[in-house]
């Protein structure tokens, strides 16, 4: 449980932590290989699982939600969302974050 809260912790300061280490650089180069990477496995059929933003129907007992998620990247684009087992306070956690973004779209109208 430690170690997924530290990762957890981890992704959420990533971009500081890529700027701290670069000093004079920018959080853009993390941004710009997953695009790079989401290209390639579309272009090339490369099926491959990766995260990314996808529209939730159903998903993780979410509905009507672009969420991060684990997906199979091909020619098709998204080509299946990969539910994994979450635990109890992962699902909460996940629920608690979809019901935040809701909220927001709601507020500025979208």
């Amino acid at each position: 449980a430690q170690t997924i809260e530290r990762l957890v912790q981890r992704t959420r300061d990533g971009g500081a932590e890529i700027v701290k280490y670069l000093k004079t650089g920018s959080a853009y180069y993390a941004p710009s290989a997953a695009v790079t990477e989401m290209v390639e496995a579309i272009l090339k059929d490369k099926k491959k699982i990766l995260p990314c933003a996808a529209y939730l129907e159903g998903e993780y007992g979410i509905n009507g939600l672009f969420v991060g998620v684990p997906v199979k990247l091909g020619a098709k684009g998204i080509e299946q969302i990969i539910e994994i087992k979450l635990t109890p306070d992962e699902q909460e956690q996940l629920n608690r974050s979809a019901g935040a973004v809701k909220e927001l779209v709601g507020v500025i109208g979208v």
